[in-house]
């Protein structure tokens, strides 16, 4: 299992769900919340904070995963470029 990387930001999570079809909806304080269209439709708030928790961003890569038919080891692949 790939491990996490560390001291991921909230805007670099929010520009790889953008990748994979996600659009911003709205904001409101510090939390942003996207939405994926189509007949997988799928929503999610993201905290746009400066080092998101690696519980935070554990939760939200799997829910994204599960979503999108993406695998965990992927999505920390493409986290990383």
């Amino acid at each position: 299992m790939a491990r996490l990387p560390r001291n991921v930001t909230g805007a670099r999570l929010i520009a790889l769900l953008e990748t994979l079809g996600y659009r911003v909806v709205r904001r409101k304080g510090s939390h942003v919340r996207l939405e994926r269209p189509g007949p997988n439709a799928h929503a999610i708030t993201v905290p746009d904070h400066a080092a998101l928790r690696i519980g935070t961003l554990a939760a939200i890569l799997q829910e994204v995963g599960a979503a999108t038919q993406t695998s965990r080891e992927e999505l920390i692949a493409r986290l990383g470029h």
